[in-house]
């Protein structure tokens, strides 16, 4: 049913994606999946296995392009702990990695994440799906408790 409700809910957003050499088969999956879904992707790369790939190369081309164009984006690496912790580093990007659809849910609900982070490692390519579902078409809160921890978070992106 969420795959349904999913595909219904094309939107031409555009959705930046980007791995390491241990997300590139679950990212190439997601960006062909997207692209037949209606979005507008921009794959970053890696397009070949390469070990010398490192995910904070690609968490900073992902993360610098959400913010300049208030878009979405999608990091992979072997635990999406890499991507989460380098993206999180760029003023703007709130990222949260994500292993099933109730984290999607919460971080896309309560923390407005822009950035969604994966686990090849640990999250099958259908489930990858449902997550990604999830933190596409679910909208933030809007809630005050939401809005007042966010705001407090941009404080400390400010500071620093």
């Amino acid at each position: 049913m969420l795959l349904k409700v999913f595909f219904q809910y094309k939107r031409m957003d555009t959705i930046y994606l980007g791995s390491d050499h241990a997300g590139l088969r679950l990212k190439t999956k997601l960006v062909e999946w997207l692209r037949k879904s209606g979005f507008n992707v921009v794959d970053v790369g890696p397009f070949s296995y390469d070990k010398d790939d490192d995910y904070p190369e690609y968490a900073e081309i992902v993360s610098r392009a959400v913010v300049k164009n208030k878009a979405k984006g999608i990091l992979i690496c072997g635990s999406g702990q890499g991507m989460d912790r380098a993206a999180n580093k760029i003023m703007g990007v709130h990222a949260s990695v994500c292993w099933d659809e109730e984290s999607a849910f919460i971080a896309k609900t309560h923390g407005d994440v822009n950035v969604l982070c994966l686990g090849e490692r640990f999250v099958k390519p259908s489930l990858a799906k449902k997550i990604v579902g999830i933190w596409i078409r679910v909208p933030f809160s809007m809630e005050d408790r939401h809005i007042r921890r966010i705001a407090k978070i941009r404080k400390l992106e400010g500071r620093h």
